[in-house]
Order: structure tokens, then sequence, then C-alpha cells
């Protein structure tokens, strides 16, 4: 419980503190006075100007010193603090006002700055949806607070509406604006069975939608969350800095002490006070990330903190996973092969396949639709094996759906016949999903893929930038896998690999001394995702891997992954030149004061420029963009001739 003095203290602080900005402005109106009216050889009344302006400016830089002392930390504060009482004692009180009124000043500038490079954070937080229209059992619509919804309601969202959770569209159709999301201000069309994310803008339409994340669940909120989490993650050099300022401002009162002691200058010592505040070098490092970090989120790039950015800088391997990665993950069935009667086995492998989130076995989905493929049999004793695909009972006869691994281990044997129809669609770009009954094998599904826009031009992009090597780990057949790697001009191609294969290989990787960065986007890839040294998400992929990720792609595309790659090197250059900024400014300063051109209130006003200096340069990272440009090219599925894809179902 506070007493009344202790109560009285934090009434003051909290008025001083909401009233700051008027107190440096009352500062320099009477500094200007006082020097008008010594111009006017009015000496009394200017001191008089002077004392009183140095009062009022001072008041809150030693209620700040007092509390930082009060938590046993010695800051910048205290410099000043001490400073001002000794030009005060030595009855210079014009120095003790401009010192006093630049710190203010200085820490006006610095928030006004600090809030410009937040703003593209702020902005998002103002983004987020407040009520929705939530329709209730009589079919009435009720508008509520958003963090009322619950899962399973049902949302209507009219033209000019945010969609205020995530959700699938149950009825309507709309073009949705999804920058607050992907990063990207283009209309995307939705219709049934869609997916909608919160934050994002129904720009013309009406839609009715299930709500299936609600909260802080929502895509949008975890944006939010990782993009504030992510301010807060400290990187090496904020660590060093601020080990650096524990014990260099302590050695900077033992210099002042010595000075005073050695010269018996006691105005030379409160100079050394003045100009040894390493206001410019505290501040370098975190306004640098702040404004790479806001620059990635205004992007579509989420950055999880100053440590990730300084890692992923230095990263020189590129890992990729293949399905959902290099391809988009857009599957389509082309060649259906039967041997003998598949019409039962077709239909249970794609009730089994419904329960799958990989794409190859929705595709086998999407066109049992087309063929009105009905299961009536009982399906039991489902078992999915990570890496090659599923068994089950259907009635009292064994289904294998999978790949060849998945024949291998289960002793279906593959005639010479079946094999050449498996290279054959291998041959002709398809990936494979082999099917069995009762040891036999019945059928084979062909699937197409899309490769992603931009995979070549990005890498080559990459590479300019700093990458040295590019590899591709994939479950998939090797003669096909080759064939993507080639396309998308990877450097290395290692296929049929199980998740675990491929988190030990990044591993081995990082064993050689390779700086390694993964890049996923499904359940399968966490491990990998978490063994690298970065983990980076593809933002359409589970949120498994977006959790386990120190980086996310909201848009899920490679000039995405680009733009990330030179935004960290260029935070990681920035802040590293604020360093020397900040360092070479003291330096110059105390040579200035030891050759006798460099006095406290001058040096105050260098030492305060500098430190907007350094804030003005971090805020350059707000308009980063790779020069770079890469060709926007539309989606397209490979040359069937070219054999350009893979034979593994991985679950």
């Amino acid at each position: 419980m506070l007493n009344k003095s202790e109560v009285d203290a934090v009434k003051m602080t909290r008025w001083i503190q909401k009233h700051l900005n008027n107190i440096t402005l009352a500062t320099g109106f009477l500094i200007a006075g006082g020097f008008i009216l010594k111009w006017l050889q009015q000496t009394a009344v200017s001191s008089v100007f002077l004392i009183i302006a140095s009062v009022i400016a001072a008041t809150p830089i030693i209620m700040r010193a007092w509390a930082a002392l009060r938590l046993k930390t010695i800051g910048i504060e205290l410099l000043v603090s001490i400073a001002v009482v000794g030009a005060f004692v030595i009855g210079e009180y014009d120095e003790s006002a401009i010192v006093t009124f630049l710190f203010l000043f200085g820490a006006y500038l610095e928030n006004k700055t600090l809030a410009k490079t937040r703003q593209s954070i702020k902005s998002l937080t103002e983004m987020a949806p407040t009520t929705a229209n939530v329709v209730s059992e009589d079919g009435t619509v009720v508008s509520t607070d958003v963090d009322l919804v619950d899962k399973g309601d049902i949302v209507l969202v009219k033209t000019g509406d945010q969609i205020p959770v995530d959700g699938v569209i149950t009825d309507g159709t709309a073009y949705v604006n999804e920058a607050s999301v992907t990063g990207e201000a283009r209309l995307v069309a939705k219709g049934m069975s869609d997916t909608v994310f919160a934050g994002t803008m129904v720009d013309n339409g009406s839609i009715f939608m299930e709500a299936t994340k609600v909260g802080d669940d929502t895509t949008f909120a975890k944006i939010i969350e990782l993009v504030e989490e992510a301010q807060d993650v400290k990187s090496p050099a904020e660590k060093f800095i601020d080990r650096f300022a524990t014990y260099y401002t302590p050695a900077v009162l033992v210099i002042a002490l010595l000075v005073w002691v050695g010269f018996r200058d006691f105005r030379l010592a409160i100079t050394v006070l003045v100009l040894g505040c390493p206001g410019a070098l505290v501040i370098g490092a975190p306004v640098s990330n702040v404004a790479g970090i806001g620059n990635g989120a205004k992007h579509g790039v989420l950055i999880k903190g100053g440590d990730v950015i300084n890692t992923f800088s230095h990263v020189d391997t590129l890992v990729f996973d293949k399905t959902g990665t290099l391809t988009q993950g857009k599957t389509a069935v082309s060649k259906v092969i039967t041997y003998g009667d598949a019409t039962v086995a077709l239909a249970a492998a794609t009730a089994l396949e419904k329960n799958s989130t990989h794409p190859l076995g929705q595709a086998l989905v999407s066109y049992a639709q087309t063929q009105g493929w009905s299961e009536q049999a009982k399906i039991s004793d489902v078992d999915v094996i990570k890496g090659q695909g599923i068994k089950a009972h259907v009635d009292d006869e064994i289904l294998v759906v999978g790949n060849q691994l998945l024949m291998a281990t289960s002793h279906i044997m593959i005639d010479a016949d079946q094999q050449d129809d498996i290279n054959a669609l291998q041959a002709a770009g398809n990936s494979i999903i082999l099917i069995a009954m009762n040891q036999q094998l019945i059928a084979l599904v062909g699937v197409t893929d899309i490769i992603r826009p931009d995979v070549a031009t990005s890498l080559q992009a990459l590479k300019a930038t700093g990458v040295k090597r590019t590899i591709m780990l994939t479950g998939d057949n090797t003669v096909t896998a080759q064939a993507i790697g080639q396309q998308a001009g990877i450097d290395e191609v290692h296929a049929e690999m199980l998740p675990a294969d491929k988190a030990a290989f990044v591993k081995g990787l990082q064993e050689t001394g390779a700086i390694v960065a993964f890049v996923g986007d499904g359940i399968n890839d966490s491990p990998s995702l978490a063994t690298a040294d970065i983990g980076i998400a593809m933002g359409s992929g589970t949120d498994v891997a977006v959790d386990t990720s120190d980086v996310v792609l909201m848009q899920s595309s490679f000039p995405e992954l680009v733009h990330a790659y030179g935004l960290a090197k260029k935070t990681v250059g920035n802040t590293r030149m604020n360093i020397v900024i900040a360092v070479g400014t003291v330096a110059l300063l105390l040579f200035g004061l030891l050759a006798g051109v460099i006095y406290m209130a001058s040096g105050m006003f260098v030492h305060e420029a500098s430190i907007l200096v350094v804030i003005l340069n971090a805020m350059r990272l707000l308009s980063y963009h790779p020069k770079v440009q890469l060709s926007v090219k539309k989606a397209h599925v490979l040359d069937l001739n070219q054999g350009h894809h893979t034979n593994v179902s991985v679950h």
C-alpha cells in the first residue's frame, strides 16, 4: 500500500508525462526569451528565464533518473541530471537550459520517428474487426461483438464489410480484398466451400460463412500477435548493446570523476558526462529491427524478431519441400489405369482420402465427385503411414493406398507391364497414387501438379543476393523430382525421403557449417522447419508449420521469399551502420572536446542530432523493396512431355 507522499509522486509523474511536449515547448520559449534579454543587456532577467527553463526541463529527466536508480539501473538520464546540477553549481545556466531542452526535444523527435516506423504494425491492429452479423436460429441477423462469436456460428458479410472471423463460405459469392493477410492488394473470387480470413474485406458481393476460427485463433489475430512479439525479440546486436550500456554508463561516471580529480576542471568533467551519453548507440539497433519487421508486415512477410533477422541474413543454404512449396499443390487427376474391376477399391480409396489434406489425395476426391463414385462398404482399422500412404480394411479385404515404397513394404508385387504403366505416367509428368486390394495392384491414378510462378527467377535473385546452395528434399520419385529441380533451377535434388530423413539431412548440412533455411508448408515439414536455423512457412500451409517457423510468407509466393531475404540483409547492414554512426559520434565529440572546439551545448546538439540521424537512417528500411524485378507469370501446368512430377502420396 502506497503512502500519501508516494501517491502524490505517482500523480506528479503521470502529469509530467502527459504534458511533456508542453514542457519541452515552454522550455524552448523561455530559452529564446532568455537569450533575447541577454542580447538586450538584461543579464539578471535573462538568468532568471534560463534558470526557470533549466528547472522545468530538468524535472522530468531527474525523476526518470531517480526511478531508474530505484531499480538499480544507471541510465542516460542520470548522466544528464548530474551534468545539469554541475552546470548550476558553476553558474552556467544557459548551458544547463540548452542541455535539458535538447534532451527533451531529442526524446520528442525519437518518439515521433519511432511512431512512424511502427505505423505499418499499428495499422494492422486498427484493421482488426470488432463486430459480426450473426445469423440466429430463427433466421434473424444480430450485430454481435466479435469476441462473442463461437465456432459453428453462421455469419453474414455484405459488400464493404470486414470478415470478422476465419471461416468457410456456406452460401453466396464475393470478391474479397485479402491485403491485410497476404500483403497483396488484389481481389480474390470466393464461393461455396472457400476459406475466408478475419480482417479481409468484401469488396463486392454477399456471403454467409460458418465460423471455424474465432478470437485469438484467427489467422489475422495470429499475424498481429506474431508481429507484436517479434518487436520484443532482440537481435545479437541489441543484446550486445544492452550489455555494453550496462558497463558503459558507470564507466563514463568514473572517467568524469577522474577528469575532475586529475585536471581540477569541474566544467570539463561535466562536459564529459554530457557528451558521453550513448543515446544513438542504445536506440540504433532496436529502431532498425522495428523498421525491418514493419516493412515485412506491410509486404506480407512475418519475421519473428530481431534474432531471426540476424540469423536469416547469414543463411547460405536454402532447402525446399516440393509439394505445396515449389509447386502450388493445385493438383488434378489426369489418368486412371485399372487392372480388373476396381470400382470398390477406387471408391474406398476416395473415402479414405477425404480425411487427408495432401494435394494428391484431394485431387482424387475432386475427381471422384465428377465420376459419381460412392462407397458402400464398411471401412475399418485405418492406419496412416507417414511418407507412404494409408492402409485399411474394406469389409474383409485389405486396401492399400500410397506410393511404391508402401507397395514394397506391404509385399505387393508390381509386374513388368504395370511398371511400364507407372514409368509412362511419370514420363508424362504425373505423380502416382497406387491402389491395391488383397495384395494385388488394382489401379494407378496419375495426378499433375502446378509449379509456382517465378520460382526459377526468384532462385536466381536469391543467389545474386547471397544464397550459395539450393536443395530440394522430397518423398517423390527420383526421376520426376530431378526434372522438377531442373526446371526450377535447384542445385541438388534428394528424393524418396521420409519426414525424419529430411530433418536428419538438414541437421547434417548444419554439421558441415552451413547456415540452413528450410522452406515448407505442411505438418510433415514441421520437424525440418524446427531443425533448420531458419524455418520459412508458406502462409497457405498448416497452422503447425506456421507456428513452428521463424518466417511466414503470407501470400505463399517466391517473390516474398526474395523480399524477406533481402530485407534481412538490409536490416542487419542498417543496424551496423547505426552502430558506426553512434560510436563515431562519441569519438568525434571526445576528440573535439580535447581539441577545445566542442563545448557542452554544441556537443549536446551534435549528440541529439546523432540520435535523429540513426532513426532517419533506420526509416529508410520502411521503403525497402528488392532491386531485382521478377516477372509475374501465370501459373501453368508442367509440360506433359517433360516428366516433371512425382509418384508419392505423403500423408
